[in-house]
């Protein structure tokens, strides 16, 4: 576990929620890939020396987060699951984009 890192904190509560969606298997299977993916990508960047490697890390997090978006609404889905993903959204955006 990444200790003090909020946003990996966000991704890895809402990766637990994902495999209680029913989807269809393509697209279960894609938004467990995006989702784990958007664990990597933070873990990856934290550990990178400089703010620009780092921001590339975090931006391909970015957009394993707006993927997920997509698969949400093809899937119609909302609650709780959406909130949390809206909430993780913009954590990921701020490490792109305000650093």
């Amino acid at each position: 576990m990444i200790q003090n890192f909020r946003t990996y904190d966000l991704a890895l509560k809402f990766y637990r929620q994902l495999p209680n969606i029913e989807a269809p298997a393509h697209l279960k299977d894609q938004l467990l890939r995006a989702g784990s993916s958007i664990i990597l990508n933070l873990a990856e960047g934290s550990a990178k020396p400089t703010t620009k490697d780092q921001r590339r890390f975090y931006a391909m997090a970015f957009g394993s987060t707006r993927e997920i978006q997509a698969i949400s609404d093809i899937l119609n889905l909302t609650g709780q699951i959406t909130d949390d993903l809206d909430h993780l959204a913009a954590s990921i955006y701020k490490l792109v984009y305000t650093q």
